[in-house]
C-alpha cells in the first residue's frame, strides 16, 4: 500500500501550549494513512493510548486533554489504578517507541451506572499521574456533544491492538491498527443485541471487519470538516466480525455532563456530530430495548469479553 506522509503547519502547536492544542483537538498534524490498509501509520491517531496491567496491553482508551483519558468501565471495574500504566504515542507493542510517554494512574471514575451484566454505561475516566505535553505524536480527540446522532451506514474509525480475530493474536510487532467501518443503526442493530440508548453499533453485515478482545476502552471516530470526534468507545460483542452481529460501543454524546462534572479544567473540546440518514443511533424500539434483552442476556453470557483489528478485525472484549 502507498503511505503518503503530510506534514501541516500550525501556529497553534506548541506543546506547553494546552488550551490553544485543546481548542484544535482532532487534528492530527501528522495526516497520514496507509489507503486501504489495516496499520496505522505513526502519529496517525495521537490520542490513542494503550493501558496495561501487569506487564502487558489490556485495553485501550484515548487521551480527551492532557491528564484524563476516556475508556471502557469493564477495562478497569474493581482495580486500583495503581495496577495500571498507560502508553500515549505509542505505535507498537514489541518494537522500539521513540515518540512514548508513558504515566500512572491516579485515579478512576466509573460510571456510577455501569452495569456489568448488560454493558450499560461502559464508560469510564482514568486520571494520569502527571500532564502530558503534546507533541505531533500526542494529541487530544474530540468528543461528540449532547444531540449527536450518527445513521447507518456513515462511515467511522476504529484503532487499537486487540486480536485480529477470535482467538488469533495481533502478530509481531504488534503494531497499532486501524478499520473503516459503517455504523449500524440501532433499529437494526436491537435485532442482534439487547442495545440501550447508551449505545451505538458499527460493522458490515457481512462480517469480516470488526473491533476484537484487546480494543476494548478504544475509539470509535468520526472525521467531521478537519477533526476527527470521538464517538463511541469499545465496549462489546458476541465473536469478532461475524455476519450480522456487529461491535457495540459507548456512545460518547450521551456523557458530556457527566464528563465535564468531573473534568473541571482544561475540559475536553466537544463537537456535535451530524449526519443524514434514517436509521440512527438514537432510534431503538420499546420492545428491543426492554423485551429482547431478557433472551440476549443469556446469550451473552456465553461470551466473554474482548478487546482491535487485522484482515480487517479490530480487537475488544465481550466486552471487547
Amino acid at each position: 500500500f502507498g503511505l503518503s506522509l503530510l506534514i501541516l503547519k500550525s501556529s497553534c502547536f506548541k506543546p506547553k501550549s494546552t488550551l490553544c492544542d485543546l481548542n484544535n483537538c482532532g487534528i492530527p498534524p501528522l495526516n497520514t494513512r496507509i489507503v486501504g490498509g489495516e496499520e496505522a501509520a505513526a502519529g496517525a491517531w495521537p490520542w490513542q493510548i494503550s493501558m496495561h496491567r501487569g506487564g502487558g496491553h489490556v485495553c485501550g482508551g484515548s487521551l480527551i486533554n492532557n491528564l484524563w483519558v476516556l475508556t471502557a468501565a469493564h477495562c478497569n471495574a474493581g482495580v486500583p489504578p495503581e495496577q495500571y500504566t498507560l502508553y500515549i504515542g505509542r505505535k507498537s507493542q514489541q518494537g522500539a517507541n521513540p515518540q512514548e510517554v508513558s504515566r500512572s494512574v491516579t485515579q478512576i471514575i466509573n460510571h456510577p451506572d455501569y452495569n456489568s451484566e448488560t454493558s450499560d454505561n461502559d464508560i469510564s475516566l482514568m486520571k494520569m499521574s502527571s500532564p502530558v505535553s503534546f507533541t505531533q505524536f500526542i494529541l487530544p480527540v474530540c468528543l461528540a456533544a449532547s444531540g449527536s446522532s450518527l445513521h447507518a451506514g456513515t462511515d467511522v474509525w476504529v484503532t487499537g491492538w486487540g486480536d485480529i480475530g477470535s482467538g488469533v493474536s495481533l502478530p509481531p510487532p504488534e503494531n497499532l491498527m486501524e478499520v473503516e467501518l459503517p455504523i449500524v443503526g440501532n433499529r437494526k442493530c436491537s435485532c442482534s443485541y439487547a442495545i440501550t440508548e447508551n449505545m451505538l453499533c458499527a460493522g458490515q453485515a457481512e462480517g469480516g471487519k470488526d473491533s476484537c478482545q484487546g480494543d476494548s476502552g478504544g475509539p470509535l471516530v468520526r472525521k467531521q470538516n478537519s477533526r476527527w470526534i470521538q464517538g463511541g468507545v469499545v465496549s462489546f460483542g458476541i465473536g469478532c466480525a461475524l455476519p450480522g452481529l456487529p461491535g457495540v460501543y459507548a456512545r460518547v454524546s450521551r456523557y458530556e455532563t457527566w464528563i465535564k462534572s468531573h473534568i473541571t479544567e482544561n475540559q475536553p473540546g466537544f463537537i456535535k456530530i451530524t449526519s443524514s440518514g434514517t436509521d440512527s443511533d438514537l432510534s431503538a424500539s420499546f420492545f428491543h430495548v426492554i423485551l429482547l434483552p431478557l433472551l440476549m442476556y443469556f446469550l451473552l453470557l456465553l461470551f466473554t469479553n474482548r478487546v482491535l483489528l487485522k484482515s480487517s478485525y479490530l480487537t475488544r472484549p465481550f466486552t471487547k
